[in-house]
């Protein structure tokens, strides 16, 4: 008598389901985490029962950030974090580690711009992007890799781009600012299988022009913000609980089985560029 083969489709696991965008308990460093993004990605991590330590150059908006999420103090913190020196950072992680506990995930936020043309960049702008947009990425991830190694339990790391990782700007002075997000979707790459035998996602999340007071002044001029909605398929500007929804994805039993992408928040400009 034929017996039919056993299936290798896994039952659904409606538990498992219902988990799919858990983050609760979940121990979270936001390094540049007072900025519009970073504070709206601290939140959300918050909000969804997470422990938050939001750490800056100013360590009094950090510990402020973190006061409003947990006027108690037990599931939120904030420090100071000099992005441009690799002591610091170590520090910095550190300490994020022994108050939480440990490191669970990682959500980088820092960055700059500092706009000059190709031919006014002076070495000290391109070195200063390069040190806070690129090498403390590296350093960032190192320290808290180390932490999640060492823990054994796995981990996420999640890096903030933008579309600038894949696309140049016309008629502005960007190369800075393009060259050290496009360096650092590549590093997003190696990480990811440096990290993928350890159960530690990399991943980047890239927006685009994202509603903030640091834009403000260029959506106040009427021609450039024109070309901006004129270039994008959706037509609006992005606010920034748009970026959140994704990296909570990421960080949550949801973004399990990807590692090594970057994914565009952008209105589908990449899409049609």
């Amino acid at each position: 008598m034929n017996h039919p083969a056993p299936s290798l489709t896994p039952r659904v696991d409606p538990d498992a389901l219902d988990r799919l965008f858990d983050v609760s308990g979940l121990r979270v460093l936001v390094p540049g985490g007072y900025g519009a993004i970073g504070e709206a990605i601290a939140t959300g991590f918050a909000r969804r029962g997470a422990v938050v330590t939001v750490a800056g150059p100013s360590q009094a908006k950090a510990e402020t950030l973190a006061g409003a999420l947990d006027p108690e103090g037990m599931r939120a913190h904030g420090l100071a974090l000099d992005a441009r020196s690799v002591p610091a950072i170590r520090e910095t992680v550190d300490r994020a580690a022994a108050a939480m506990g440990g490191i669970d995930v990682l959500v980088n936020c820092v960055g700059i711009q500092r706009e000059e043309r190709l031919m006014e960049v002076t070495e000290e702008t391109f070195d200063d992007v390069y040190a806070v947009n690129l090498r403390s990425a590296m350093f960032l991830a190192q320290a808290v890799a180390r932490h999640q190694i060492e823990a054994g339990r796995g981990g996420r790391q999640i890096h903030l781009l933008s579309v600038r990782s894949q696309l140049a700007l016309r008629d502005r002075g960007y190369s800075a600012y393009c060259a050290t997000k496009g360096g650092l979707a590549m590093l997003v790459k190696q990480h990811a299988m440096e990290l993928a035998p350890h159960a530690i996602t990399v991943n980047g999340v890239a927006p685009t022009f994202i509603q903030s007071d640091r834009i403000r002044p260029h959506l106040e001029r009427a021609a450039f913000r024109d070309f901006i909605l004129e270039r994008n398929p959706l037509g609006r500007i992005g606010e920034p609980v748009e970026v959140v929804g994704q990296v909570i994805a990421l960080a949550a039993p949801a973004g399990s089985y990807v590692t090594g992408q970057t994914i565009y928040i952008d209105g589908g400009v990449t899409a049609s560029q």
